[in-house]
């Protein structure tokens, strides 16, 4: 949750809105470079800045634990392009209309679409479950623009003021948003039980979730995508926006349903879905977080002789 800057301190404040103010500079000299040249601009210079803010670090630790064997000149590879998907993704979600279009114009295909289709059709529920990957960003503007609205589920960021700018940049793709919390959950599950769409990340480390296999060590996964699907009777399709070669474009794609069994199994399902698509495009997945949280024996000693940080927390640029 943003904090409320009443309760902070003259110094925290000022930390705040300087922090927010380089951000808006950047963005704001991104955004007068043409979209052309803007997105992969943003991608080189993020990319150069990871080592500095610790991500490359992170890089590496993630890889060594669940693909120790990877050759080095592979993790050099993911060390240097993975940050510049996320850069890529960051400008996207400022650069509004342009973005939009893009997006809007990428084909949809794969297995799921007939049956997402088909549920629209019927006025059933359904639950796009997809990850930090590509940018997810550009499917749900690309069934926006197909004529499918859908609700997401987002997390503000902590600092106050950048979140201002960031919560309308997300409305700017379509709304219902739903910000995370008592409330916003209530008001998701509302929207869902109505036979409405909605988005769900699920790859990043859920509190109070179920230790479940991803990129073979336990990753904590919550089960609240499945479960809602029971008990709505949703369809959950993974879908995600793959990122073409040029770095522009996209292709989103709908995988095959996960079969209503019981909520462990079927986030299993959802990170072997996620691992597979992964595996085929490892620098469109943002290697940045820490799925595999610290308290896990082998990542505490990546990081102990690694020089890796051990304590919580995510990356700036996540979302959802």
């Amino acid at each position: 949750m943003p904090a409320d800057p009443s309760t902070l301190t003259a110094a925290e404040r000022a930390k705040y809105y300087l922090s927010d103010l380089f951000l808006r500079g950047v963005i704001g000299a991104a955004k007068l470079i043409p979209y052309r040249w803007r997105i992969p601009t943003m991608g080189w210079l993020v990319s150069r800045v990871a080592p500095l803010v610790g991500w490359t670090e992170r890089i590496r630790d993630n890889l060594k634990l669940v693909m120790p064997d990877l050759p080095e000149a592979e993790v050099a590879r993911l060390c240097r392009a993975v940050p510049n998907t996320v850069g890529r993704a960051a400008i996207e979600f400022y650069s509004g209309a342009e973005f939009a279009e893009r997006a809007r114009r990428a084909p949809l295909t794969g297995p799921g679409v007939a049956y997402f289709e088909a549920a629209r059709a019927e006025g059933r529920p359904v639950i796009l479950i997809t990850g930090h990957f590509g940018n997810y960003d550009a499917a749900r503007a690309n069934l926006f623009g197909r004529g499918h609205p859908l609700g997401a589920l987002y997390r503000r960021m902590a600092n106050p003021y950048f979140n201002d700018h960031y919560v309308k940049a997300m409305y700017s793709v379509g709304s219902p948003m739903f910000e995370q919390g008592r409330r916003g959950m209530m008001e998701m599950v509302r929207y869902l039980r109505g036979g409405g769409t909605i988005a769900i990340v699920s790859d990043l480390h859920a509190h109070g979730g179920e230790k479940l296999d991803f990129f073979g060590k336990p990753a904590v996964s919550s089960l609240v995508p499945a479960e809602l699907t029971l008990k709505y009777n949703a369809a959950l399709i993974p879908a995600y926006a793959i990122r073409r070669p040029n770095g522009l474009d996209f292709d989103i794609v709908m995988h095959e349903p996960i079969a209503h069994s019981d909520p462990v199994t079927m986030m299993q399902q959802v990170n072997d879905d996620l691992e597979a698509l992964v595996r085929t495009h490892m620098d469109q997945w943002f290697w940045i977080h820490r799925r595999w949280k610290p308290y896990m024996p082998e990542l505490e000693d990546i990081a102990a002789t690694e020089g890796g940080e051990a304590e919580d927390g995510e990356a700036p640029a996540a979302k959802g």
